[in-house]
This record gives structure tokens, sequence and C-alpha cells, in this order.
């Protein structure tokens, strides 16, 4: 956890009141996973997108399932800011454990589940998804491991879920 804990701090000399403000808005846009459940339900309602908002949908679904009612509560860790309470905090500690980090696999699995749809969405989507889970170590919420395992889940959930859907509904949805 030593070499963790030196990726935070090296994260932590980067601090300044813009950089702050910036990491901050983008943990509130990534909370409870809000902006891309929209993005989802906005793609179910258009005809042109709907299978694929129906897949981004599950492969939401399939993440929460995996990363935050199985493995939150299988591994119960700490956050960083819960061992290590002398770096000033500028978001609010979440009431769930770190591992793996809900806003890396939110954000990861939308936007992987973008890139199948439209590549045109897909890539502005994984920079903001990539963004969002820099700005939960620099904000002290979680590890680098929490951050990766979440990155790992939000792919595997994407592909599995793409690959479910070409094989089993899209047919069905389309028609």
């Amino acid at each position: 956890m030593n070499w963790e804990f030196d990726i935070l701090y090296a994260i932590q000399s980067i601090r300044n009141p813009v950089l702050d403000r910036i990491m901050a808005v983008l943990s509130d846009i990534g909370n409870y996973g809000i902006l891309w459940i929209a993005v989802a339900a906005v793609l179910v309602i258009s005809k042109k997108y709907r299978s694929g908002g129906l897949q981004m949908s599950a492969a939401i679904v399939l993440t929460f399932i995996v990363g935050n009612l199985i493995l939150k509560n299988a591994f119960d860790r700490l956050r960083p800011c819960q061992i290590d309470e002398t770096i000033h905090l500028i978001v609010k500690i979440p009431f769930d454990s770190s591992f793996p980090s809900g806003h890396t696999m939110n954000g990861i699995t939308s936007a992987v589940s973008l890139m199948y749809i439209d590549k045109r969405m897909g890539i502005p989507a994984c920079i903001l998804a990539c963004a969002i889970a820099f700005s939960r170590m620099y904000n002290f919420m979680h590890f680098p491991t929490d951050v990766l395992a979440g990155a790992v889940i939000g792919v595997v959930s994407a592909v599995f879920m793409n690959w479910f859907f070409k094989k089993y509904v899209s047919a069905k949805v389309n028609n």
C-alpha cells in the first residue's frame, strides 16, 4: 500500500486552487453515475440508438451488481482519506468502501459502451471518464488500484454486454 500512497502524494503535490475546482466538479459529474444513466436513457428513447442504449444500460447494471453490491462489500477497503486524515478534502467522503472506484466503473463502462455505439460519442466519453477517474485520486478518495480495478470492471462489463447483445438481443430490439 505504500507505493499507492506514494502515487497519491505525488498527485497531491500538483494541487492548486484551479485544479481543486476542476477536480471537484469532475467528481460531482460522476456522482452516482447519474450522467451516464441519463445518456443511456436518451439513447434508449432514440430509435436509431435504442439497442445501444439498452446495451449501455445493461452494462451499467452489471457493473453496479459486480462492483458496488459484491466487490465493495467483500473488500470493505478504507479510503485513503480515512487512513491519512491530514490531507485537506475538497469533496465529501462517500459512505461506501473504496475498492473498486464506482466513479471509474460507471464512467469506463459507459465510455466503452459508447465506443461500440458511435465513436463520435465514445471518444469524448472516454476522455471524460478518465478525467473523472483521475479526479478520484486527486481528491484523495481512491487508491490507484481502486481506479484500476474500476476501469477493468468497466471494460469487461461493456465488452461482455456488447457480445451478449450482438449474440442474443440486438436483432429482437431492432425489429
